[in-house]
C-alpha cells in the first residue's frame, strides 16, 4: 500500500473513532441526566418528608404509624408434657416463632444489615442513593438487580396491611412511614422486628424458624456460613431454596459473604474459608414434624380448638402445657408390647387418670404391624365394654340400699322375654358353670351373667345407665336389659374416668389434659380454667367405698387375680361373649387405668392370641399389672379411708327376681365384703320367690 493510502487510511480511522468516543460520552451524559431525573423524581418528594412539609403530607394522604399493624403471619404453637419436655408444634402452614434479637447469632444480623442494607445504621429508615441506583440497574439491565428499599422500608411492607401494588404513591407513603418509624424506635427493635416477621422459604417465617427448618438449631448457634445462607434467601426464597437448588443457595450465599466483606463484617481470610465450602450442609429440622405421644397429642388440640378456634390454635402461638407423664407413657407401651408382641396380634389401648384431680397420666395405644394409626383407639373407639360395665350395675343397686352380701340371686340359664312379640333374651355364664343361689357380692367376684342379667333389671336399665354417666360415661346409652352385661359401646377413656369416680369415693372429675395455657405476649390464659380440676361429687363416699371394697375382692380372689401386684387394688374384668373385646379397669386410691384389648376393626374373635382366648383376665390383666407396677414405683401402698357413714341397707322389697329372704341354710356374713374360697353354697329346695 502506498504512503498516501496508508495516511488517508489513519485519518478515517481515527474520525471514526473519534465519532465512537463522542457517541459515548453523548450516551453517558445521557444516562447521568436521566439518573439525575430519577433521583430528583424519587428524592425530592421523600425530602419534602423528611422536612415534614404540609404539601408532602397532602400529596400522601394519611402517614400514621397507627395505620401499621402486623401483617396475619400467625405463630407456631408447641405442647409440653407435664415434666416439661417438648410433645411437639401443632401443623400448620406457616412456621414462626419470634424471638429477641439478643436469640439471634450475630453473623445473622451482620450478613442482614450487609446484603439488605449496609447503610442501615447510618440512615433515617430511607436510602435515597440505594433508591436512586436500584432504579438505574433495573432500567439498565431491564431485571430486577437489587431492592433500593431499607430494612425500615421493607418491615413497613410487611406491617402495612393493604400494601397492593407497586404506584409511586404508594412507595412514597412507604418511605414516609419506615421514616416515621425510624424515629420511634430503635435500630435493634427495627432489625428484630424484620427477623421475626420475613419470609425464608419452606413455610418459614422468622429467623428462628428458619432456623430450625434448615439446620435444626436454634438463631443464636447460627455459624458465618450458616447465617450468610439464609441471610440470602428472602431476596427469592423459592429461585435460592436449598432444599431444591443447592447450587443457586451457594452462588447467593457467596454474594452475602462478599457484602459482608465489602461492609466489614467479615476479614479476607473468614470469605476465603468460607467461600472453598460448597455445600450447604443442611440438617433438615424435625420440630415441625415430629410429635411425640400422637394419641394424646391430637385429643388435646380437640380441646383446644373448642376453646379458641382452629385459626388459633395454627397459629395463635400458644404454649400448651399437659399433664401426660413421659415415664407413664414408656411404661404403657412396654406394658403392652411386652404382652402383646406379634405383628398378629390385636391392639390395646391403655389409659390411666389420677383419680384425685382428673389429670391425664397416660394415654397409648399400640396396634401391632401398624405404626403410625390415626385412629385414636384410646378415645375414639366405642366397644362393648363387658363384665366392666357390671361395676355400675352394682354401685346403682348399692345406692338403692341393696346389700351385695345379703342379696341373693339364682346362678343359673336365665331367659327373659317381656313379651310374646319379642325374641326371648338367653344368658348364661363365661364358663357355662352355675352355683344356685349365690350373693351379689359371690357374683361380682364370679362375675356371673345370669346374676347381673337379673339384678340389673331388678335396679331397672335406666338407673343403671344414670349411673354410668353420673360416674363418667359420656356416650349415649340405651337403658334396655342388657345394659349390665356391657353390650353398648364406649371408650377407654370414658371407663377410666367412671373407675377414677369409685376411686376418689365418689367424687368425679373431668379428665384433665391441659395444665396451663401461655398466650402469645407471655400471660398465661386465666379464664378458661386450664390446670383446675372440675370435681364434683356425683354419688355418697359410703357407696363407693363399698363398691370398691367388693372390687378390691375380685383383684385379691376373683376374675382380676392376674391384675395383683403386691398393693390394694380394685378392679373388673371384662369379656365379651365373642371375645371380640376384653377389658381390665382397675384403680388405687392414686392411679386408676383402663386397658382394652382387640382388633381395631372390630368383631374379630380373638380366640387364639399366643394359644389362649382372650379374656378379661388373661392379657388385659396382665398389662394393667405390668403397668401399675412401675408407674406407682417405690411409692408407699396406701388404702382406701374407711368412710364416716356407710351406706344404710332397705329391705329389697321391689325386686322381681331377688330372693326376697335370707335362707336359713345360708350363712352370709354380717360385713359389706366376702371371700369366695370356700365352695358355693347348694341351690334352695324351692323355686324363685
Amino acid at each position: 500500500m502506498s504512503p498516501s493510502r496508508q495516511q488517508r487510511s489513519a485519518e478515517l480511522i481515527a474520525l471514526l473513532d473519534g465519532r465512537r468516543r463522542r457517541r459515548s460520552r453523548i450516551q453517558r451524559r445521557r444516562r447521568r441526566a436521566t439518573l439525575v431525573v430519577v433521583a430528583l423524581a424519587i428524592c425530592v418528594p421523600l425530602g419534602l418528608v423528611v422536612a415534614g412539609f404540609t404539601t408532602a403530607e397532602a400529596f400522601l394522604g394519611s402517614c400514621s404509624l397507627s395505620s401499621l399493624k402486623p401483617i396475619d403471619i400467625g405463630q407456631t404453637s408447641f405442647l409440653y408434657a407435664a415434666d416439661g419436655s417438648l410433645l411437639g408444634s401443632i401443623p400448620a402452614q406457616r412456621h414462626r416463632q419470634p424471638v429477641r434479637l439478643r436469640a439471634v447469632s450475630h453473623w445473622m444480623q451482620s450478613a442482614t444489615v450487609a446484603v439488605e442494607d449496609r447503610r442501615f445504621y447510618s440512615n433515617n429508615g430511607v436510602d435515597y442513593e440505594a433508591i436512586a441506583r436500584a432504579f438505574w440497574r433495573d432500567v439498565t439491565s431491564r431485571k430486577v438487580v437489587q431492592g433500593g428499599s431499607t430494612l425500615t422500608q421493607q418491615l413497613v411492607r410487611n406491617l402495612y396491611i393493604g400494601n397492593t401494588g407497586r404506584t409511586f404513591s404508594r412507595k412514597v407513603k412507604e418511605a414516609c412511614l419506615a421514616i416515621k418509624l425510624g424515629q420511634k424506635w430503635t435500630k435493634k427493635q427495627i432489625l428484630e422486628a424484620w427477623l421475626n416477621n420475613v419470609y425464608f422459604g419452606s413455610s418459614a417465617y422468622g429467623i428462628e424458624a428458619a432456623s430450625e427448618v434448615y439446620f435444626s438449631k436454634h438463631a443464636s448457634e447460627l455459624s458465618l456460613k450458616e447465617a450468610a445462607l439464609l441471610a440470602g434467601l428472602p431476596q427469592a426464597p423459592s429461585s435460592y431454596d436449598p432444599f431444591v437448588d443447592p447450587k443457586a443457595a451457594i452462588e447467593r450465599r457467596d454474594e452475602v459473604l462478599r457484602s459482608m466483606l465489602e461492609t466489614g463484617a467479615i476479614n479476607d481470610y473468614q470469605y476465603r474459608t468460607v467461600i472453598k465450602d460448597r455445600s450447604p450442609h443442611l440438617r433438615p429440622g424435625k420440630l415441625y414434624s415430629t410429635i411425640r405421644e400422637p394419641y394424646f397429642f391430637n385429643y388435646v388440640i380437640d380441646e383446644l380448638v373448642a376453646a379458641y378456634g382452629a385459626n388459633t390454635v395454627r397459629e395463635g402461638g400458644l404454649q400448651v402445657y399437659t399433664t401426660i407423664d413421659p415415664r407413664l407413657q414408656r411404661a404403657a407401651e412396654h406394658a403392652i408390647t411386652d404382652t402383646l408382641n406379634l405383628k398378629t396380634d390385636p391392639a390395646s389401648a391403655l389409659v390411666a387418670i389420677d383419680p384425685r384431680t382428673g389429670a391425664i397420666r397416660a394415654m397409648n395405644a399400640v396396634t401391632p404391624g401398624q405404626a403410625g394409626n390415626q385412629f385414636n383407639l384410646a378415645v375414639q373407639a366405642r366397644r362393648q365394654p363387658g363384665s366392666t360395665f357390671k361395676a355400675f350395675v352394682l354401685t346403682a343397686a348399692v345406692a338403692q340400699g341393696i346389700n351385695p352380701a345379703s342379696s341373693y340371686y339364682v346362678s343359673a340359664p336365665f331367659e327373659y322375654q317381656p313379651n310374646p312379640s319379642v325374641p326371648a333374651w338367653n344368658v348364661t355364664t363365661y364358663d357355662h358353670t352355675y352355683v344356685g343361689w349365690i350373693s351379689v357380692e359371690q357374683a361380682t367376684l364370679r362375675s356371673d351373667n345370669t346374676v347381673y342379667a337379673q339384678l340389673t333389671l331388678d335396679v331397672g336399665p335406666a338407673n343403671v345407665a344414670a349411673m354410668a354417666h353420673k360416674l363418667g360415661v359420656q356416650s349415649p346409652l340405651a337403658p334396655v336389659p342388657s345394659i349390665g352385661l356391657g353390650t353398648l359401646g364406649v371408650s377407654p377413656l370414658e371407663m377410666a374416668s367412671a373407675y377414677a369416680t369409685l376411686s376418689a369415693g365418689g367424687i368425679y372429675s373431668r379428665p384433665m389434659a391441659i395444665t396451663k395455657v401461655v398466650l402469645p405476649n407471655g400471660k398465661t390464659d386465666g379464664d378458661a380454667g386450664w390446670g383446675k380440676p372440675a370435681r364434683k361429687r356425683v354419688i355418697p363416699e359410703g357407696v363407693a367405698y363399698v363398691v370398691t371394697k367388693i372390687l378390691e375382692e375380685n383383684v385379691l380372689y376373683g376374675t382380676g387375680t392376674a391384675a395383683y401386684f403386691g398393693r390394694p387394688a380394685a378392679g373388673k374384668t371384662g369379656t365379651t361373649d365373642n371375645h371380640a373385646d376384653a377389658w381390665f379397669v382397675g384403680y388405687t386410691p392414686t392411679l386408676d387405668a383402663a386397658v382394652w384389648v382387640g382388633y381395631p376393626q372390630g368383631e374379630v374373635p380373638m380366640t387364639d392370641v399366643h394359644g389362649i382366648a382372650v379374656a378379661g383376665g388373661t392379657f388385659p390383666a396382665q398389662i394393667w399389672h405390668k403397668f401399675m407396677q412401675p408407674a406407682l414405683g417405690s411409692l408407699p401402698p396406701q388404702d382406701w379411708p374407711t368412710p364416716k357413714v356407710l351406706p344404710t341397707w332397705k329391705p329389697f322389697q321391689r325386686g322381681k327376681y331377688a330372693l326376697s329372704y335370707v335362707p336359713s341354710y345360708l350363712q352370709p356374713t354380717t360385713t359389706t365384703t366376702t371371700t369366695d374360697t370356700a365352695p358355693p353354697p347348694p341351690g334352695p329346695p324351692g323355686g324363685l320367690h
